[in-house]
């Protein structure tokens, strides 16, 4: 519990999405991770402020914050923002001193490439709109954001709930017998911290509870043709354990591009 009461989504919220324009903005869409990666999914982190119920990190001044707001949850920016992403370009990047998910993947085979790249990150949606259409909102708007920018390839880290790989071992394998990345875009999990997601015989998986067992948001990214990287990372600290999630704009179908946006 918070020790305070949170406003209810009216009937039919009141939507709009825009990229964070101040530190105010900024500390919105950070309580609303706290909210959802501290709060309920138990992470932590040096920088986390549970005091001011903020979970922030040093890559925060280098990515751009799309903010989805809730306009009829009252005036203040803190309470309207419902669903947040983090976006980094590769000039953000370059001023960070790298991409976030250079943690743990090794990226080579993505900067090599000479593509432009964009890198996702910190996606979550408050509870109360989660299987709305709020998600749809904000991906339109990233593909707008994607289309004037000119990037060829989004990727980042997404997150299963959990650090016990032995009770991921289905949907992790699902995802590297089914959709592991082409050679060209295949990161791999830094050797330090390399994870095999190969831990189940293709022929011995239920494929359709291991779907179910998969994230909505990495679910999503497949529908849309992406594809995962060679291997997991187990995050301690964020109590959750990652795969990283690429996703090629030249290799959308008609269709996809038209669920992504890009169609429009």
């Amino acid at each position: 519990m918070t020790g305070h009461t949170q406003p209810r989504p009216a009937a039919e919220p009141d939507f709009a999405v825009r990229l964070a324009r101040d530190e105010t903005e900024v500390a919105a869409a950070q309580h609303l991770r706290y909210r959802v990666f501290v709060e309920e999914l138990g992470s932590d982190g040096a920088m986390v402020d549970h005091d001011a119920q903020l979970e922030r990190d040093r890559f925060d001044p280098y990515f751009d914050h799309l903010l989805l707001l809730d306009l009829s949850r009252g005036d203040a920016v803190r309470e309207q923002v419902v669903g947040v992403y983090r976006l980094l370009t590769e000039e953000g990047a370059a001023q960070a001193g790298q991409f976030y998910s250079e943690d743990e993947y090794d990226l080579s085979v993505l900067r090599r490439s000479g593509r432009r790249l964009l890198e996702l990150g910190r996606s979550c949606l408050h509870r109360d709109y989660r299987g709305g259409t709020g998600m749809f909102h904000m991906w339109s708007a990233l593909s707008d954001y994607v289309t004037e920018r000119e990037v060829e390839v989004l990727f980042g880290t997404a997150s299963f709930h959990g650090t016990d790989v032995g009770a991921l071992a289905q949907p992790l394998s699902l995802l590297h017998h089914r959709h592991l990345a082409p050679a060209d875009l295949r990161v791999r999990t830094r050797p330090e911290d390399f994870q095999s997601m190969d831990l189940v015989p293709e022929h011995d998986l239920d494929r359709a509870a291991a779907m179910r067992a998969v994230p909505a948001l990495i679910k999503g990214y497949l529908r849309l043709g992406g594809f995962v990287g060679e291997g997991a990372y187990v995050d301690h600290a964020f109590n959750t354990t990652d795969v990283c999630l690429i996703l090629d704009t030249t290799r959308l179908s008609e269709t996809q591009a038209r669920l992504y946006g890009r169609g429009r």
